[in-house]
């Protein structure tokens, strides 16, 4: 079993910036592809950045150019910088880990984007 706790949420406004951390309770963290969702109120979780054990990296469409996601394999943390803030953006951020078929969510961090 392994435990995700995010952390970096918060009130920011639009154009502002903010970092999410997610720390796992893994001394085996990289064999774990992360990732990065959200769901904002009404809607469907939908998949923000991936991250590989190799580093490779994905993001969804709404994001590129704005977001990084990284990885700390040496401290079991995955980030999520977020820039360029809008208020689209506002959404419960959720951390993920993946090695099939194990699967683990983290319990979220609120990102609200406000004037």
């Amino acid at each position: 079993q392994v435990q995700l706790v995010e952390s970096g949420g918060g009130l920011v406004q639009p154009g502002g910036s903010l970092r999410l951390s997610c720390a796992a309770s893994t001394v085996r963290f990289i064999w774990y592809a992360m990732a990065w969702y959200r769901q904002a109120p009404g809607k469907q979780r939908e998949l923000v950045a991936t991250i590989t054990s190799d580093y490779s990296t994905n993001y969804a469409d709404s994001v590129k150019g704005r977001f990084t996601i990284s990885r700390d394999n040496a401290k079991n943390t995955v980030f999520l910088q977020m820039n360029s803030l809008k208020p689209e953006d506002t959404a419960v951020y959720y951390c993920n880990a993946q090695r099939p078929p194990a699967l683990y969510w983290g319990q979220g961090t609120q990102v609200t984007v406000t004037s």
